[in-house]
Formats: structure tokens, C-alpha cells, sequence
């Protein structure tokens, strides 16, 4: 398995930040690795939807663990090999932190964690300032 996050600080509510969690269709205003998403019934665990990468191809996804206010969890399923989204809200010493964490988990691991993996993670910091300054302005 190949696993990275990135915890920030974020100024912005639980409810704020979950707001735009919720909102699969808008994802693409805070993650600028999303051309376009669409989520197929509510946000909750079970269902599925589809985005379209800004730099690949349109893939499948499934809502696995949904926890309001706390925790989401997306899986996409590529040859062999499943990445998984955890997007996570923790509040320590009355800040709030804002997680971020990709795995890769299958047979071929060790080969989309260089083409897909390294290239995300680079993304990560950006997409979740971006995503805190969104939420503040809702």
C-alpha cells in the first residue's frame, strides 16, 4: 500500500468545510484537479458517481464511508489496484484541521503511486487552502 496526507489548519467551520464535502458537483471550485463531478443520489455511503480528471480520463466512484461532519471516503478502481479519497475534519485545542489522504492499495501499487499518486500529492497543499478559503466565504 502507498499512503500520503497532508493536515492543514483551516479558519472556516466543520459545517463550512462539510458543505462543500457535500457538494460533489462543485468539487472542481476547490480542487483543480477536477474538471467536472456528479454524484448519483445523496451523499452517502453506498453511492456512486463519476468525475473527470483536469490531466486523464472520466473514471467511476463510489461514496464508502460517510461520517457528517467528520470523515468521507471515495474509492476509485483502476486495473488491479484501488485509490481511495479520506477527507477528514478533526478538531484539536478549539482549532479545526482539515485532512487530506490518498491510498493506493493493489498489484499494481508500485506503478500508479508514481503516475497518479506522486502527481496528486503534489496538488494536495493547494487544493486544501483552496478548499478552506471556499468554505469561509460561504
Amino acid at each position: 500500500m502507498w499512503a500520503k496526507k497532508v493536515t492543514i489548519e483551516t479558519s472556516a467551520t466543520k459545517e463550512q468545510i462539510w458543505n462543500l464535502y457535500s457538494d460533489v458537483e462543485n468539487w472542481n471550485k476547490w480542487d483543480n484537479t477536477i474538471k467536472y463531478s456528479k454524484l448519483y443520489g445523496e451523499f452517502k455511503a453506498g453511492n456512486k458517481g463519476i468525475l473527470k480528471s483536469s490531466n486523464g480520463p472520466k473514471s467511476n466512484f463510489e461514496l464508502v464511508l460517510v461520517s457528517k461532519f467528520h470523515k468521507f471516503t471515495s474509492r476509485s478502481s483502476l486495473p488491479f489496484t484501488k485509490i481511495d479519497f479520506i477527507h477528514e475534519i478533526n478538531e484539536k485545542n478549539g482549532k479545526l484541521f482539515i485532512t487530506h489522504e490518498i491510498q493506493i492499495k493493489g498489484l499494481l501499487t508500485f506503478l500508479f503511486s508514481k503516475i497518479i499518486g506522486e502527481k496528486l500529492l503534489k496538488e494536495l497543499p493547494k487544493t486544501m487552502q483552496t478548499l478552506s478559503k471556499e468554505a469561509t466565504k460561504n
